[in-house]
């Protein structure tokens, strides 16, 4: 948008790594009103920018911060000081109002706090801000993996990277870099020659259960600590999240420990959760810049504020900067900052007007709904096939996505489209999708197997955490399709699958 030609590499599918593995809250700010004031004042200036730019990503479903039995009733006149100082918008209401509006929540808590927290599609939002770049002419090179940067007396030349679906290398001779690649970012510096980049990578998991058990965000009115997240996301609640320190932000595993800490942390919120129905569970990691306040492993108590490392001042290499920290409330701001930074750097003067600019498909500033696609499938449900009714996704849906990336695997297209993310996990539409995979002139029998395989083998990561009460049923009832029926892993299928 600021006339720069501009060229976005990802390692794998956009959203697929930090971006796409989160909670799905669109924060207030009112999670740090006490911890962290500066991040608390830039979420809540960002909430309102991204419901109104990104409206079709964001459902404006307000919020509570709730005092449990348990917790400190006192905290909440801390939260409520803390949020007057910050600028984010915050009311206390009475417990009564609080259990007329989320019936669910525990009729033990002590206090209720409303705020402006919403829901936000990870994905959608990604795609979101992709778009808008190809329509000022980016390119966007997803599954092309960075190996080298060269440089010559002092500034960055050119970057190295391999198209991981061709095997082809491709050169991009450049004169900036800007390294936005999160908990990556210090593999990304030292591809350069720079010194070490203190990003921490922080993981967390989060769980999600079989429908909204709770239709605002619910928090707990305590310092932020595990488990005190339960956020509507279209048609599930997800619980979250923990917080521990790693070292490779490729190796996130998910304990069994910390499934048991969250279903035990939703039972505050939610009396008789864990007799709800878990659906997936998941890792991600946060990009956390080392804050010398805290211990190196304590990432719970980090700063989530954003940083620019300027290569030149610390490590003497001119057309590089790198950025870590932030929300992915604050993405926009993020990258107003780096940017800018760029634009010093350069001596020009470029304004950003991405706070101003609508983007393609949120034109009408019209939020989504939970609904919505109820409402879209009421408008089509004659002419046009259902193939996932967890999920209400067409069949022109997915022949669509799949026509606009033929070389996509079902995961990329699940980002776009949630295929699988319901009940069943893939159990019947995944099945239904690889046929129609097959009427498309990109897909042989070979690797629409290769696909069904892939995409069942992701979803089992998710799954096995979380086998218990009626998904092991439905687990077992997938199993004896995909192995009793079709046996799958004995179909044709490549040589070789490119999963990440």
């Amino acid at each position: 948008m600021r006339g720069y030609s501009t060229v976005l590499l990802d390692r794998a599918d956009l959203g697929q790594g930090t971006t796409g593995r989160f909670h799905g809250l669109l924060h207030s700010g009112g999670r740090y009103v006490v911890s962290d004031p500066l991040s608390a004042t830039e979420c809540a200036q960002e909430n309102a920018i991204l419901s109104r730019i990104q409206a079709s990503a964001i459902e404006t479903t307000g919020g509570y911060f709730v005092t449990g039995p348990d917790d400190d009733p006192a905290f909440a006149d801390k939260f409520l000081e803390g949020a007057a100082k910050t600028g984010v918008p915050a009311r206390e209401i009475s417990v009564a109002e609080a259990l007329r509006n989320e019936p669910r929540l525990n009729p033990r808590i002590l206090r209720a706090i409303e705020v402006e927290d919403g829901s936000v599609d990870g994905w959608q939002l990604v795609w979101g801000a992709a778009n808008s770049a190809k329509a000022y002419g980016a390119q966007i090179l997803t599954y092309h993996k960075v190996t080298r940067i060269d440089t010559a007396d002092g500034h960055v030349t050119a970057v190295h990277a391999t198209d991981l679906k061709a095997g082809e290398d491709v050169v991009i001779d450049c004169t900036f870099v800007l390294n936005c690649a999160g908990p990556w970012a210090g593999q990304i510096a030292g591809m350069a020659g720079a010194h070490p980049v203190d990003v921490v990578p922080g993981r967390g998991i989060m769980i999600a259960m079989n429908h909204r058990l709770v239709n605002r965000v619910i928090n707990r009115c305590i310092y932020p600590a595990d488990g005190d997240i339960l956020v509507p996301v279209h048609t599930v609640s997800i619980i979250g999240t923990t917080d521990v320190k790693v070292d490779d932000p490729d190796d996130l595993k998910i304990e069994h420990s910390e499934v048991q800490e969250m279903l035990d942390a939703g039972e505050v919120i939610i009396p008789g959760f864990r007799k709800a129905r878990a659906l997936h569970a998941w890792a991600g990691a946060r990009p956390l810049i080392k804050d010398k306040r805290v211990s190196s492993s304590d990432t719970r108590h980090m700063s989530r504020g954003m940083a620019v490392i300027d290569h030149t001042e610390r490590d003497g290499l001119d057309g590089m900067l790198t950025i870590g920290g932030g929300k992915l409330t604050t993405y926009r701001l993020m990258a107003e900052h780096i940017v800018d930074a760029m634009c010093d750097k350069l001596g020009e003067k470029r304004a950003c007007r991405t706070a101003d600019e609508a983007l393609p498909g949120s034109e009408s500033g019209k939020n989504y709904v939970v609904t919505h696609r109820l409402e879209d499938r009421e408008h089509d449900r004659l002419d046009d096939q259902i193939i996932c009714e967890c999920e209400l996704m067409s069949r022109k849906m997915f022949t669509d996505a799949l026509a606009n990336q033929p070389k996509g695997t079902f995961d990329d297209l699940r980002r776009q489209l949630r295929l699988g993310m319901g009940p069943c996990q893939g159990g019947f539409c995944s099945t239904r999708a690889t046929g129609i995979a097959l009427d498309s002139d990109h897909i042989d029998i070979e690797r629409a197997t290769g696909l069904l395989r892939l995409f069942l083998k992701n979803r089992w990561i998710g799954l096995w955490p979380i086998l218990y009460g009626e998904q092991v049923r439905q687990t077992a009832l997938d199993n004896w399709i995909f192995q009793g029926t079709l046996d799958v892993e004995h179909l044709p299928a490549p040589e070789s699958e490119v999963a990440l």
